[in-house]
């Protein structure tokens, strides 16, 4: 009876022993399992570009080529990689079992540095950044959490490409919809014909929204459950993290040309309506967008300036992402970014931000010439919202304005 008992416990403590090595295991090797698809000579991580001068030839590869050649041999499909999206094609794809593996092109290795202005210019945005973010006389909700306690559903807008170890916080109304589309590509996560797409502009506008396409970190959670948040932190360490940024009064002008000025039938019955009973004295406004065209009603800019200042809105929803303020998409003040490029210097940030994440070769960002909205016709889309409303939007989206560096607009602030 005694040697069955002692059997017994010797049992159960070895149990015990085996899991904690395999949490052990888990917790030190399991996760970093799942960022190797970043190639083992990491991209550069900003602000230490990688050493240019270095030139490479196939008759005589590096030592870390050679890894990276050996590595890649086990990252074909199959290998259950949990972070890469299903790929769709835009053909019949429930008739393809498995579409074949094409692999990555290079990294690209440039012989001339970066021009020292764009590198400062990095620099100085980045610094800002770390400057306010510990500035207390910057203040506003959240600011001082740590990324633990963000919910879960606030990070949906951090997109991630593990094939190239980069994660893009997406602002809507900052080119955020080309930058998808570069996602896209550089994740090869659309096939088309069994072949993954190059073409940025070849992107169907539907599929770039389309949630599918990209993996955000808001779906670790059903995935990974208690887990998720750690390896978010691992791929925040490792990855290379970017955001596009504009000036945060332009951005709200051209939300409002998108979404009103143009026939939007999901925007006009959630939010028009709502401000055409408040804030234009319309208690049965036309019940869709083509009779309230048609009639030439809309909520003007001042009625959406209202809507956004008004507590009850908050209180019924959360901002929409399209005039959400930045620093509750991306958390800045949680998340370091290595990149944060400005839509007012677009052509020069994205070709910097593409060289040197390395990507220069795989992908261009699309030039468009599409009716920007410019920073100065703000005084004349200002001229009907009385100034002290003026001065209540600025301090609802003032933590914008000095985190990402654009002036105080005192030409609209101070009449």
């Amino acid at each position: 009876m005694g040697t069955s008992r002692m059997f017994r416990v010797f049992v159960i403590l070895g149990s015990a022993f085996m899991i904690l090595l395999i949490i052990i295991y888990w917790d030190d090797v399991g996760a970093s399992h799942l960022y190797l698809h970043t190639p083992v000579s990491p991209g550069p991580k900003i602000p230490h570009p990688p050493p240019e001068q270095r030139t490479q030839t196939s008759r005589t590869p590096s030592f870390l080529s050679d890894i990276d050649a050996f590595v890649n041999q086990f990252l074909e499909p199959g290998t259950g990689e949990p972070t890469d999206p299903a790929p769709l094609d835009t053909g019949n794809q429930s008739d393809k079992a498995e579409e074949p593996y094409v692999p990555r092109r290079e990294w690209k290795i440039h012989l001339t540095p970066v021009i020292a202005e764009l590198r400062q210019r990095q620099e100085q945005r980045r610094r800002l950044l770390q400057e306010m973010c510990s500035n207390d006389s910057v203040v506003f909700p959240g600011k001082n959490r740590s990324f633990d306690d963000i919910p879960n559903k606030e990070l949906d807008h951090l997109i991630v490409d593990d094939r190239h170890g980069i994660i893009y916080c997406y602002v809507p109304k900052v080119a955020c919809s080309n930058w998808k589309r570069i996602m896209i590509v550089l994740s090869e996560s659309l096939l088309q014909d069994g072949v993954p797409q190059r073409d940025p502009l070849a992107i169907p506008r539907d599929l770039v929204h389309n949630s599918s396409m990209h993996f955000t970190f808001n779906k670790f959670w059903k995935r990974y459950g208690k887990f998720a948040k750690h390896l978010m932190k691992v791929k925040l360490k490792k990855y290379t993290k970017f955001i596009f940024v504009r000036d945060p009064f332009v951005r709200l002008i051209s939300a409002y040309r998108n979404k009103f000025e143009l026939r939007n039938e999901d925007f006009y019955r959630r939010f028009a309506k709502v401000m055409l009973r408040h804030y234009a004295n319309q208690p049965t406004p036309p019940a869709s967008v083509d009779e309230a065209f048609a009639v030439g009603v809309h909520p003007s800019f001042s009625h959406f300036v209202q809507y956004l200042l008004d507590p009850q809105t908050e209180k019924e929803a959360p901002f929409n992402e399209h005039w959400r303020q930045v620093y509750r998409l991306c958390h800045p003040c949680q998340i370091q970014y290595d990149f944060v490029g400005h839509l007012e210097t677009a052509e020069d940030d994205a070709e910097h931000l593409l060289r040197l994440l390395r990507v220069d070769n795989v992908v261009e960002f699309p030039t468009t010439h599409r009716n920007l909205t410019a920073s100065s016709w703000e005084a004349d889309w200002f001229n009907a919202v009385p100034v002290e409303t003026r001065r209540e939007l600025y301090k609802l989206y003032e933590p914008d304005f000095r985190l990402f560096g654009y002036d105080r607009p005192d030409s609209i602030l101070n009449e």
